[in-house]
Parts: structure tokens; sequence; C-alpha cells
């Protein structure tokens, strides 16, 4: 199978694709990402002993806000019509990171991923924030799209 890029015209020009005649379906996609840091940090958040509050409930609401706006982040992605919008933050004790799953789902014309991957971001980037005044080692790492469905592409699922 020959792989083009599709926001590139013939003349290499970025351009914004027509999906205009592409079928509605149902579509997903899930994206993941860590934000490693210091134990003592991720005991606080456990604790919920942080002086900002709910470090969890900002950075989901901050995700969840995010791939609502990602058409106007991104600048060739379609605004998209969202049916649901899920991000979870968990700890990881062992590895001394909290772990960030968020979903987007819809019925359209277009995939989600971009989406997925802009609410786990946006969530990373809200724990960061929230948490730099204590932790000035933290990272970000390891970004990615854990799967999606629908679409003419069909089903994608990360190889862990």
């Amino acid at each position: 199978m020959s792989k083009t890029l599709t926001h590139v015209n013939d003349k290499g020009e970025a351009h914004m694709v027509n999906v205009g005649e592409k079928a509605i379906t149902k579509r997903s996609a899930t994206a993941r990402c860590y934000v490693t840091m210091q134990s003592t940090t991720l005991q606080m958040i456990a604790e919920g002993s942080h002086k900002k509050g709910d470090v969890f409930a900002v950075a989901r609401i901050a995700g969840i806000q995010a791939a609502k706006k990602c058409s106007d982040l991104i600048p060739l992605c379609h605004p998209l019509l969202l049916t649901h919008i899920a991000v979870e933050l968990n700890l990881e004790m062992e590895e001394r990171r909290v772990r960030i799953d968020a979903t987007c789902e819809l019925a359209g014309k277009t995939g989600v991923e971009m989406e997925a991957l802009t609410a786990a971001s946006v969530a990373a980037l809200t724990l960061y924030d929230m948490c730099k005044a204590v932790d000035k080692h933290m990272q970000i790492v390891n970004t990615h799209l854990l799967a999606k469905t629908g679409g003419q592409s069909g089903d994608f699922h990360h190889e862990q």
C-alpha cells in the first residue's frame, strides 16, 4: 500500500483535506502519555495535599477543553462535533509517574486521533504547571496514539 501525505497537494502545498464525500462512521481514538516526577511529588498528589487543590480534576478538565479546541491549535484539523471525551489520570507509584489516557469519540467523516493526543498532552502540561513549584525534575514522556477505530484506514492498536 502506498502511503501519501494527505495534507499536501500535488504541488507540495499544505491544504486541508476535503472530507465532504466521506461516509459518516463511528470513530474513536485513545492517546497516552506519562508525567514522571519525584516520589514526594507523586505522594503529595496521591494524598491530595497540594496547596493548589485537586491536581487531577484540573488536569482532566484542561484535557477535555483541549480536545474541543484542537482545530484552533492544529492548523489543518477539522472542527469536530465530539460526542464523548474522557481523560483518565492514574498514579503509578513504583514507576514514579502519572499515566494519562485520553479518549475521544464521534460519528463523523474524519478521525479523532489529534483530539485525543491534544487532550492527553494538555492534561500533562496542566499537571506539570500545577506541580512545577515543588518539582523541577518532572518530564512529559512517551506521548503516543494507543488505539483508534473506524474510518477508511481501519483499526489501529499500538504494540506495547
